[in-house]
């Protein structure tokens, strides 16, 4: 790399998308950059549905590189690609094994691109409200590795079978199922893929959830074989992104959003969990994870803001004791917030069983 190459990427770090804080070369939007002679030409590629944000930044490019005394001429390539809307990922969507789980109207995934974000809780109270505005609700706890529903659910006993059915609990009006409930809590879960493929299925096919509206798929962080399992063998309704306001979330919450467009399952939206926190003593608002991160990631990636979960002791203590706080205070603010959510989730989830083509026999 020459050293007029190596300055115009430090010039380029200094460029932000709108909106965000990080530098378009961490978000990986520099392609490559070529300097000879004081000419200089720059490849960008993003997806947004934001063209005119796109353009900003082609403008931003060229006016920060034109700054390096030695650059005589600056030739920005802008290689824009639209992210696909809502709409059109459900219209692409197909599942391959609709008959795993005939008796479920809906299945959504809760998922996140990392860990520590609260995902379990999140999906924990969002099967909650669910049950809670009157739906059949099932909660399947798909974190392989590290199953949390067991311990917000309260349950510590082995699910009973019926023939070679495995019958799940029934807690605060909820059906729930996770490898947790079959592992000693200090055994620790070291599979290859196709165990977990394996043992995601046989969860899926082979418990008894009858009739439900809607399924909740708390799913493991990140995008590996557990997400690719779930995406091929069940019709999914759509998927919900949690995330943290603070760019280091957003970053593996926009991969993880990513992931299901790839393989075509429509995201609901994203769910801010954490978002801030208000002194219970005099009251003061904390944006301690920094502010509006999901809202601007949302914006960015044309989906939903569902929500807004403030940060608060009482979530924890609620699910450490086996309490989910949409069960432990039904009228606080953090319950009201997670029905919000909830009836942004199931609405979306049949709005596009009603826009999914028909198909007709000739």
């Amino acid at each position: 790399m020459s050293d007029l190459e190596s300055r115009v990427w430090d010039a380029l770090k200094r460029v932000k998308f709108p909106g965000m804080s990080r530098d378009i070369v961490s978000f990986g939007f520099v392609q490559n950059v070529k300097a000879t002679s004081g000419q200089v030409t720059i490849d960008l590629q993003m997806a947004t549905q934001k063209p005119e944000a796109a353009e900003g930044v082609r403008a931003d490019v060229e006016r920060e590189v034109r700054t390096l005394p030695e650059v005589e001429q600056v030739e920005v390539h802008l290689h824009f690609q639209r992210a696909p809307s809502r709409e059109e990922s459900a219209q692409r969507a197909v599942a391959q094994d609709p008959g795993l789980i005939p008796g479920v109207r809906h299945v959504v995934a809760v998922a996140s691109g990392k860990g520590g974000v609260g995902k379990s809780t999140v999906a924990a109270n969002l099967a909650v409200a669910l049950g809670q505005l009157g739906h059949r609700v099932g909660l399947l706890d798909v974190d392989i590795y590290g199953p949390s529903v067991p311990m917000m659910f309260g349950i510590d006993e082995r699910p009973r079978l019926d023939g070679n059915r495995i019958l799940p609990f029934e807690k605060h009006g909820i059906r729930v199922m996770s490898l947790g409930f079959l592992l000693d809590i200090d055994t620790p879960v070291i599979w290859r893929g196709p165990m977990v493929m394996r043992a995601i299925e046989q969860m899926l096919g082979d418990v008894e959830w009858g009739d439900l509206d809607v399924m909740i798929l708390d799913m493991p962080p990140g995008t590996g074989d557990a997400q690719l399992t779930v995406t091929q063998k069940v019709p999914l309704s759509g998927a919900v992104i949690v995330t943290t306001p603070q760019d280091v979330a957003l970053i593996d919450a926009r991969k993880g959003l990513a992931m299901f467009r790839k393989v075509n399952v429509p995201v609901i939206g994203i769910v801010e969990n954490m978002s801030v926190f208000v002194c219970p003593h005099c009251g003061e608002s904390t944006h301690i994870f920094r502010k509006d991160g999901g809202k601007r990631t949302a914006e960015l990636l044309g989906v939903e803001l569902l929500g807004s979960i403030p940060l608060d002791p009482a979530i924890v203590e609620g699910g450490d004791a086996g309490i989910p706080i949409s069960v432990a205070a039904p009228d606080g603010p953090h319950a009201q917030a997670f029905r919000q959510v909830a009836e942004a989730v199931y609405a979306e989830a049949e709005r596009q069983v009603a826009a999914r083509p028909k198909l007709s026999i000739v």
